[in-house]
């Protein structure tokens, strides 16, 4: 299998954190600006991720007070929902501690996918200052992502609307590619491409049947992918095969 192009294997999921916790570490050190946004994936291994940031390995070296934290995605349930990212995230950085709450964005769910869905394009505006992205001045300063075994990323799913949507910054995802089989709502590849920095982070064997399709040139929404610099993919040994 050919891998993607800017792909770095370690040797199991905590490692790959590890690895993403170093580089999300990196990118803060490079933005200038007094204020640094994070774009979130959920599932486990950005999970063990943001309880590394929080924990005592890494939390010292984290410019807290400079960093806002938006989502990628979400489940159109509850925030107290287990399958909210959320809550994952909630619970991940220990429900506050170091992140100020002002600084934590979530996607709103409570009013259903389209209406949550505009709501957080007004989110994402109102924090970049203007009512459309400037190709020269990335929305985020790092946006991670994780990879479906279908090939999706974020909720954009293969043969869905929303992955081949260009005008929105969010959008809601009435039917979800894979379980659970929730209403969703997401970025467009639009607002993921306005970002200085790409990571995705995939593990397990489960993943490499996306991967084995992404390096034969399918066209998956994950391969579509862009940023304004470098787009990662860190995996560890059971997807790299």
């Amino acid at each position: 299998m050919s891998l993607p192009a800017g792909t770095h294997v370690l040797k199991d999921p905590e490692a790959v954190a590890r690895e993403a916790a170093e580089r999300l570490i990196v990118a803060c050190g490079e933005t200038r600006s007094e204020r640094i946004a994070i774009c979130l994936s959920g599932g486990s291994t950005p999970k063990v991720l943001y309880g590394l940031l929080a924990g005592p390995d890494y939390a010292s070296r984290m410019p807290w007070e400079r960093v806002h934290w938006f989502f990628g995605d979400d489940r159109a349930v509850p925030w107290d929902d287990e399958r909210s990212n959320v809550r994952m995230v909630r619970e991940a950085f220990g429900h506050g501690g170091r992140v100020p709450p002002s600084h934590l964005h979530f996607i709103p769910s409570d009013e259903g996918a389209e209406a949550g869905a505009r709501a957080y394009e007004r989110t994402l505006l109102d924090f970049y200052g203007a009512d459309r992205l400037d190709p020269d001045r990335p929305l985020f300063d790092l946006v991670l992502l994780g990879l479906g075994e279908d090939g999706h990323t974020a909720s954009l799913f293969p043969g869905k609307p929303a992955a081949g949507e260009i005008r929105r910054l969010v959008v809601p995802v009435p039917e979800a590619g894979l379980a659970p089989f929730v209403p969703r709502i997401s970025l467009t590849l639009t607002a993921l491409a306005s970002s200085r920095h790409v990571l995705f982070l995939v593990t397990g064997a489960g993943k490499r049947a996306a991967l084995t399709r992404l390096a034969a040139g399918e066209d998956l929404p994950a391969g579509r992918v862009t940023s304004t610099g470098a787009v990662a993919w860190l995996l560890d040994e059971a997807a790299a095969g």
